[in-house]
């Protein structure tokens, strides 16, 4: 089996190792646009090591977007915003991935060091959040308008026009973001989609809306260029979401040209017991792999290099995606490297801080 320092091979991308930067919101952005902060927060991760540096949850719409101030690309202007840290990224010798979202009925909120549930319209929310039914996350956020047929078209429409501004950034993974409680994944539970047309009932109706958001990005996205998903494999509740109708889902997905499975879970019940340890969601990865026949990410409290070269060497995934240790360390590749004795290229920069052996040269 490999190791977490050797490539990945997915489509026509080669990834230098098996670590990924999660998608990680910011809450920085003005109308959208990325700016300084997102540049160096992303650029320094791919210095760092990291194979694949993704850009945080990306609004597909200006209603689509967690709080007011989350990173957008529903207009041209948000696309070139970001082409100079992809650039950066990838001549670090990383892949620049943005994971694309709508975030539904968890819409409008405030970002978390401002307070919690819904931001009132006088001070920049919206009045109105979209869902598949007409039911609120919470007591504090907004209960939402349930989409029309012809509404959930035009957000498939949406996903496709950002991946086209995806790819003009120079962008090289989508990753659509159906998990965490938000449009995509909200449509997938029966637990927020009670609708009885064809969008709701059963599983092959509530997966629907996904199924046609991944084959339309599809059709604008190169063959070259992979294509993620990050799904929920569980709502944590008993009636809800669960890992059998995850496996079921990542078999349609792959048919519609998905090319791994980010597995993370829960996000979509506000009461939800969550069971949090370390890799506690490294088995859904595990099991949706084998049982689907797809490449997967494991997400979720892996913070040690032993316990990511485990993940990767016994199989459980094909790459392990970091989040908070990530913020905790940038350079964690690299820390990682030395401490499972691979070889890896350190920045020129940094080789007086590299590993024991490395060309040192005083100034």
């Amino acid at each position: 089996m490999p190791g977490l320092f050797d490539e990945l091979k997915l489509r026509g991308l080669t990834l230098r190792n098996r670590i990924a930067v999660s998608p990680m919101c910011q809450y920085s952005c003005t109308d959208g646009l990325a700016n300084d902060w997102h540049f160096v927060h992303l650029g320094s991760r791919a210095v760092g090591g990291a194979a694949l540096v993704f850009a945080e949850a990306t609004a597909v719409t200006p209603d689509g977007r967690i709080s007011p101030q989350d990173l957008g690309i529903w207009n041209d202007a948000q696309a070139d915003a970001l082409a100079r840290t992809v650039s950066f990224i990838d001549a670090q010798g990383a892949a620049a991935g943005i994971q694309l979202a709508h975030a539904g009925r968890k819409a409008s909120t405030f970002r978390p060091w401002d307070g919690s549930g819904a931001v009132p319209v006088p001070a920049g929310g919206w009045a109105r959040v979209d869902a598949p039914s007409a039911i609120p996350f919470s007591a504090d956020y907004l209960v939402p308008h349930a989409m029309t047929e012809a509404e959930i078209a035009g957000v498939v429409e949406a996903f496709a026009a950002a991946a086209r501004r995806a790819l003009a950034a120079g962008f090289r993974v989508i990753e659509l973001h159906a998990a965490h409680g938000y449009l995509l994944h909200e449509f997938l539970s029966p637990l927020s989609n009670t609708r009885t047309d064809r969008y709701g009932g059963a599983f092959e109706n509530r997966t629907r809306f996904v199924r046609e958001v991944a084959a339309a990005v599809r059709r604008v996205w190169p063959d070259s260029h992979p294509l993620f998903a990050r799904i929920s494999a569980t709502d944590w509740t008993d009636g809800g979401w669960d890992l059998p109708q995850s496996i079921e889902l990542a078999r349609a997905l792959k048919e519609c040209g998905v090319d791994l499975i980010d597995a993370s879970s829960g996000g979509n019940v506000a009461t939800a017991k969550i069971p949090l340890g370390p890799g506690y969601q490294t088995p859904f990865a595990e099991a949706i792999r084998r049982e689907a026949g797809i490449a997967t990410g494991a997400v979720g409290l892996i913070t040690d290099a032993v316990q990511a070269e485990h993940v990767i060497r016994t199989g459980q995934a094909d790459i392990v995606l970091l989040a908070r240790e990530m913020l905790r360390d940038p350079y964690w590749p690299l820390r990682a490297a030395q401490e499972l004795g691979a070889t890896v290229s350190w920045p020129a920069q940094y080789l007086r801080a590299g590993p024991k052996g490395a060309p040192q040269r005083q100034t």
